[in-house]
Protein backbone atom coordinates (compact mmCIF):
# COMPACT_ATOMS: atom_id res chain seq x y z
CA UNK A 1 0.00 0.00 0.00
CA UNK A 2 1.13 3.33 -0.94
CA UNK A 3 2.56 4.99 2.47
CA UNK A 4 0.49 8.05 3.78
CA UNK A 5 0.08 10.84 2.57
CA UNK A 6 1.49 12.97 5.29
CA UNK A 7 4.73 11.05 5.28
CA UNK A 8 5.15 11.56 1.26
CA UNK A 9 4.36 15.30 1.34
CA UNK A 10 7.28 15.44 4.69
CA UNK A 11 9.21 13.78 2.55
CA UNK A 12 8.86 15.83 -0.70
CA UNK A 13 9.94 18.85 1.04
CA UNK A 14 13.62 17.58 1.63
CA UNK A 15 16.41 18.83 -0.33
CA UNK A 16 19.44 16.52 -1.33
CA UNK A 17 21.52 19.58 0.66
CA UNK A 18 19.09 18.58 3.89
CA UNK A 19 19.42 14.47 3.28
CA UNK A 20 23.50 14.59 2.79
CA UNK A 21 25.15 15.02 6.56
CA UNK A 22 27.95 17.30 6.96
CA UNK A 23 30.72 15.10 5.85
CA UNK A 24 33.72 14.46 8.23
CA UNK A 25 36.41 16.52 8.25
CA UNK A 26 38.44 14.79 5.58
CA UNK A 27 39.28 11.95 3.61
CA UNK A 28 41.67 9.28 5.00
CA UNK A 29 44.99 9.12 2.85
CA UNK A 30 45.09 6.99 0.06
CA UNK A 31 45.11 3.32 0.65
CA UNK A 32 47.31 2.68 -2.32
CA UNK A 33 48.23 4.84 -5.56
CA UNK A 34 49.12 3.14 -8.67
CA UNK A 35 50.81 5.41 -10.78
CA UNK A 36 50.12 3.55 -14.33
CA UNK A 37 47.93 2.63 -16.38
CA UNK A 38 48.99 -0.54 -16.82
CA UNK A 39 47.18 -3.82 -15.98
CA UNK A 40 47.50 -4.11 -12.38
CA UNK A 41 48.61 -7.96 -12.46
CA UNK A 42 51.86 -6.54 -14.74
CA UNK A 43 52.29 -3.28 -12.12
CA UNK A 44 55.58 -4.05 -9.93
CA UNK A 45 55.13 -3.56 -6.66
CA UNK A 46 57.42 -1.43 -6.29
CA UNK A 47 55.05 0.76 -8.31
CA UNK A 48 52.90 0.23 -5.52
CA UNK A 49 52.92 2.96 -2.06
CA UNK A 50 50.64 1.60 0.81
CA UNK A 51 49.04 3.83 3.02
CA UNK A 52 47.95 3.41 5.89
CA UNK A 53 43.70 4.11 6.76
CA UNK A 54 43.18 5.93 10.21
CA UNK A 55 39.57 5.87 10.27
CA UNK A 56 38.49 2.75 11.61
CA UNK A 57 35.99 0.78 9.64
CA UNK A 58 32.77 -0.41 11.64
CA UNK A 59 32.23 -4.24 11.79
CA UNK A 60 31.22 -6.28 8.87
CA UNK A 61 33.02 -3.76 7.01
CA UNK A 62 35.87 -5.21 5.75
CA UNK A 63 38.15 -3.33 3.45
CA UNK A 64 41.60 -5.32 4.34
CA UNK A 65 44.43 -4.26 1.36
CA UNK A 66 46.31 -7.49 0.71
CA UNK A 67 50.13 -6.99 0.21
CA UNK A 68 50.58 -5.87 -3.62
CA UNK A 69 47.00 -5.58 -4.65
CA UNK A 70 44.94 -3.36 -6.65
CA UNK A 71 43.58 -0.56 -4.40
CA UNK A 72 39.78 -1.47 -5.77
CA UNK A 73 40.25 -5.05 -4.80
CA UNK A 74 39.02 -4.90 -0.97
CA UNK A 75 35.76 -2.83 -2.32
CA UNK A 76 35.37 -5.47 -4.73
CA UNK A 77 35.13 -8.46 -2.38
CA UNK A 78 32.97 -6.29 -0.21
CA UNK A 79 30.27 -5.80 -3.22
CA UNK A 80 30.33 -9.45 -4.16
CA UNK A 81 29.86 -10.26 -0.52
CA UNK A 82 27.35 -7.86 0.00
CA UNK A 83 25.67 -9.01 -3.42
CA UNK A 84 25.55 -12.52 -1.43
CA UNK A 85 24.21 -11.19 1.85
CA UNK A 86 21.58 -8.85 0.19
CA UNK A 87 19.98 -12.02 -1.75
CA UNK A 88 19.94 -13.64 1.41
CA UNK A 89 18.37 -11.38 3.69
CA UNK A 90 16.70 -8.24 2.26
CA UNK A 91 13.39 -9.56 0.05
CA UNK A 92 12.30 -6.17 -0.45
CA UNK A 93 12.13 -2.52 0.38
CA UNK A 94 10.60 0.79 0.36
CA UNK A 95 12.36 4.23 0.15
CA UNK A 96 12.25 7.55 -0.79
CA UNK A 97 14.78 8.06 -3.96
CA UNK A 98 16.69 11.03 -5.10
CA UNK A 99 17.80 10.78 -8.55
CA UNK A 100 19.70 13.00 -11.14
CA UNK A 101 21.28 12.20 -14.34
CA UNK A 102 23.40 14.11 -17.17
CA UNK A 103 21.75 13.27 -20.77
CA UNK A 104 22.74 13.98 -23.80
CA UNK A 105 25.33 16.30 -22.34
CA UNK A 106 22.77 17.69 -20.12
CA UNK A 107 22.13 17.64 -16.47
CA UNK A 108 18.82 17.67 -15.90
CA UNK A 109 16.81 18.69 -12.34
CA UNK A 110 16.78 16.33 -9.36
CA UNK A 111 13.72 13.51 -9.04
CA UNK A 112 12.61 12.30 -5.94
CA UNK A 113 10.29 9.45 -5.88
CA UNK A 114 8.77 7.10 -3.07
CA UNK A 115 9.85 3.86 -4.86
CA UNK A 116 8.67 0.07 -3.58
CA UNK A 117 11.32 -2.86 -4.49
CA UNK A 118 10.69 -6.41 -4.70
CA UNK A 119 14.15 -8.60 -5.59
CA UNK A 120 12.17 -11.68 -6.69
CA UNK A 121 10.26 -11.41 -9.05
CA UNK A 122 11.28 -8.10 -9.60
CA UNK A 123 9.24 -5.33 -9.36
CA UNK A 124 9.46 -1.61 -9.08
CA UNK A 125 6.77 0.54 -7.78
CA UNK A 126 7.24 4.99 -7.90
CA UNK A 127 5.00 7.56 -6.80
CA UNK A 128 7.23 10.85 -7.59
CA UNK A 129 6.93 13.72 -5.47
CA UNK A 130 9.36 16.36 -7.24
CA UNK A 131 7.05 19.27 -8.27
CA UNK A 132 8.36 19.05 -11.52
CA UNK A 133 6.19 15.73 -11.77
CA UNK A 134 4.29 15.45 -8.69
CA UNK A 135 2.02 12.98 -8.82
CA UNK A 136 3.61 10.49 -11.44
CA UNK A 137 2.96 7.52 -10.95
CA UNK A 138 4.77 4.04 -12.42
CA UNK A 139 4.48 0.42 -12.21
CA UNK A 140 6.61 -2.55 -13.32
CA UNK A 141 7.38 -6.51 -12.69
CA UNK A 142 9.24 -9.02 -14.19
CA UNK A 143 6.73 -12.13 -16.01
CA UNK A 144 6.28 -15.30 -14.44
CA UNK A 145 8.85 -16.64 -15.93
CA UNK A 146 11.28 -13.81 -15.35
CA UNK A 147 11.60 -12.34 -18.87
CA UNK A 148 10.71 -8.65 -18.94
CA UNK A 149 7.12 -7.23 -18.47
CA UNK A 150 5.45 -4.00 -19.61
CA UNK A 151 5.92 -0.61 -17.51
CA UNK A 152 2.28 0.85 -16.67
CA UNK A 153 2.72 4.90 -16.30
CA UNK A 154 0.67 7.54 -16.00
CA UNK A 155 1.89 10.82 -16.05
CA UNK A 156 1.07 14.00 -13.94
CA UNK A 157 -0.71 17.40 -14.46
CA UNK A 158 -3.03 18.18 -17.03
CA UNK A 159 -1.68 15.03 -19.14
CA UNK A 160 -2.57 12.38 -16.03
CA UNK A 161 -6.32 12.46 -18.05
CA UNK A 162 -4.59 10.71 -20.87
CA UNK A 163 -4.64 7.63 -18.77
CA UNK A 164 -2.59 4.75 -17.40
CA UNK A 165 -0.19 3.79 -20.64
CA UNK A 166 1.17 0.37 -20.77
CA UNK A 167 5.23 0.69 -22.08
CA UNK A 168 8.10 -1.32 -23.08
CA UNK A 169 10.65 -0.43 -20.39
CA UNK A 170 13.06 -0.09 -22.99
CA UNK A 171 11.32 1.87 -25.56
CA UNK A 172 11.68 5.69 -26.54
CA UNK A 173 8.53 6.76 -24.31
CA UNK A 174 9.67 4.65 -21.27
CA UNK A 175 13.17 6.07 -21.54
CA UNK A 176 12.37 9.65 -22.05
CA UNK A 177 14.12 11.82 -19.91
CA UNK A 178 15.84 8.63 -18.07
CA UNK A 179 19.65 7.30 -18.43
CA UNK A 180 18.64 3.55 -17.43
CA UNK A 181 15.11 1.42 -17.88
CA UNK A 182 13.24 1.07 -14.56
CA UNK A 183 14.67 -2.57 -14.50
CA UNK A 184 18.12 -1.20 -13.16
CA UNK A 185 16.68 0.66 -10.27
CA UNK A 186 17.48 -0.29 -7.04
CA UNK A 187 20.37 -0.89 -4.33
CA UNK A 188 20.96 -4.59 -5.75
CA UNK A 189 21.19 -3.51 -9.78
CA UNK A 190 23.67 -0.78 -8.03
CA UNK A 191 25.58 -3.10 -6.19
CA UNK A 192 25.72 -5.31 -9.65
CA UNK A 193 26.82 -1.94 -11.62
CA UNK A 194 29.97 -1.52 -8.94
CA UNK A 195 30.82 -5.27 -9.24
CA UNK A 196 31.23 -4.82 -12.76
CA UNK A 197 32.81 -1.38 -12.96
CA UNK A 198 35.41 -2.35 -9.65
CA UNK A 199 35.98 -5.18 -12.22
CA UNK A 200 37.33 -3.45 -15.24
CA UNK A 201 38.80 -0.72 -13.60
CA UNK A 202 41.02 -3.62 -11.35
CA UNK A 203 43.01 -4.27 -14.64
CA UNK A 204 44.33 -0.80 -14.63
CA UNK A 205 46.31 1.58 -12.56
CA UNK A 206 45.84 5.59 -12.23
CA UNK A 207 43.39 4.61 -9.40
CA UNK A 208 43.05 6.35 -5.52
CA UNK A 209 41.03 5.02 -3.06
CA UNK A 210 39.94 6.64 0.26
CA UNK A 211 37.35 5.84 2.99
CA UNK A 212 35.58 8.38 5.46
CA UNK A 213 32.74 7.60 8.13
CA UNK A 214 30.35 9.93 7.99
CA UNK A 215 25.91 9.77 7.86
CA UNK A 216 23.39 10.71 5.46
CA UNK A 217 19.60 10.55 5.59
CA UNK A 218 16.92 13.31 6.66
CA UNK A 219 17.37 15.06 10.12
CA UNK A 220 15.99 12.69 12.87
CA UNK A 221 16.92 9.19 10.58
CA UNK A 222 20.64 9.59 9.84
CA UNK A 223 22.60 6.47 9.08
CA UNK A 224 25.34 5.76 9.75
CA UNK A 225 28.05 5.53 6.17
CA UNK A 226 31.54 4.32 5.13
CA UNK A 227 32.19 6.27 2.05
CA UNK A 228 34.56 4.71 -0.62
CA UNK A 229 36.20 7.26 -2.87
CA UNK A 230 37.63 6.79 -6.08
CA UNK A 231 39.41 8.54 -7.93
CA UNK A 232 40.82 7.86 -11.45
CA UNK A 233 42.89 11.14 -12.28
CA UNK A 234 43.87 11.15 -15.58
CA UNK A 235 41.29 11.07 -18.43
CA UNK A 236 40.70 7.64 -20.35
CA UNK A 237 37.26 8.00 -21.11
CA UNK A 238 37.58 4.62 -23.18
CA UNK A 239 39.34 2.78 -20.08
CA UNK A 240 36.82 4.38 -17.34
CA UNK A 241 33.48 5.63 -16.51
CA UNK A 242 34.41 8.29 -14.21
CA UNK A 243 36.90 11.07 -12.71
CA UNK A 244 35.51 10.40 -9.12
CA UNK A 245 32.79 7.96 -7.75
CA UNK A 246 31.78 8.22 -4.43
CA UNK A 247 29.79 4.88 -2.63
CA UNK A 248 28.22 5.30 0.95
CA UNK A 249 27.54 1.94 2.20
CA UNK A 250 24.66 1.46 5.16
CA UNK A 251 27.28 0.34 8.35
CA UNK A 252 24.21 -2.07 9.36
CA UNK A 253 22.45 -3.05 6.12
CA UNK A 254 26.00 -3.41 4.61
CA UNK A 255 24.63 -2.46 1.02
CA UNK A 256 25.12 0.96 -1.16
CA UNK A 257 22.69 3.79 -0.17
CA UNK A 258 24.17 6.68 -2.26
CA UNK A 259 26.19 6.54 -5.35
CA UNK A 260 27.89 9.43 -6.85
CA UNK A 261 29.96 9.73 -9.98
CA UNK A 262 31.66 12.49 -11.88
CA UNK A 263 32.97 13.77 -14.98
CA UNK A 264 36.86 14.97 -15.56
CA UNK A 265 36.85 19.02 -15.27
CA UNK A 266 37.10 20.47 -18.94
CA UNK A 267 39.79 22.91 -17.60
CA UNK A 268 42.37 22.52 -15.01
CA UNK A 269 41.53 23.54 -11.83
CA UNK A 270 37.97 22.99 -12.61
CA UNK A 271 34.98 21.54 -11.14
CA UNK A 272 34.14 17.86 -12.07
CA UNK A 273 30.76 17.89 -13.85
CA UNK A 274 28.26 15.43 -12.09
CA UNK A 275 27.05 12.82 -14.13
CA UNK A 276 24.35 10.34 -12.09
CA UNK A 277 23.85 10.61 -8.34
CA UNK A 278 21.04 8.88 -6.47
CA UNK A 279 20.20 8.15 -3.38
CA UNK A 280 18.18 6.22 -1.26
CA UNK A 281 16.82 7.46 2.81
CA UNK A 282 14.41 5.69 4.43
CA UNK A 283 14.93 2.22 3.79
CA UNK A 284 12.61 0.05 5.31
CA UNK A 285 13.20 -3.58 4.47
CA UNK A 286 10.95 -6.98 4.33
CA UNK A 287 7.67 -5.41 3.95
CA UNK A 288 6.39 -8.65 2.87
CA UNK A 289 5.53 -7.02 -0.85
CA UNK A 290 3.40 -9.37 -2.99
CA UNK A 291 2.28 -9.30 -6.47
CA UNK A 292 -0.47 -6.66 -5.74
CA UNK A 293 2.01 -4.50 -4.86
CA UNK A 294 3.41 -4.33 -8.16
CA UNK A 295 0.13 -4.42 -10.83
CA UNK A 296 -1.36 -2.05 -12.64
CA UNK A 297 -4.55 -3.47 -10.71
CA UNK A 298 -3.91 -2.22 -6.88
CA UNK A 299 -6.92 0.02 -6.02
CA UNK A 300 -4.69 2.31 -4.23
CA UNK A 301 -2.71 2.88 -7.44
CA UNK A 302 -3.80 5.46 -10.62
CA UNK A 303 -6.71 6.72 -8.82
CA UNK A 304 -8.46 9.62 -10.26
Amino acid sequence: MLLAAPVILACSTLSVQSVIAQQSTGLTEPIYRVAHEEPAGETPATQIASRTVSAPLPAGINLTQRPGEHPLNPSLRFAQQSLIDLDKNIKDYSAILYKQERIGGELLDQEVAFIKVRHQPFGVYMFFLSKQNKGREVVYSDMPDGSIGKLNARDCGFKKRLGVFSLDPNGRLAMGGQKYPITKLGVRELTKELITVASNDVKYGECDVRTAQTAIGPRNNKRPVTLIEVTHPVPRPNTFRFHKAQVYIDNELRVPIRYVAKLWPTEEGGEAPLEEAYTYVNLKINNGFTDIDFSKDNPEYFKP
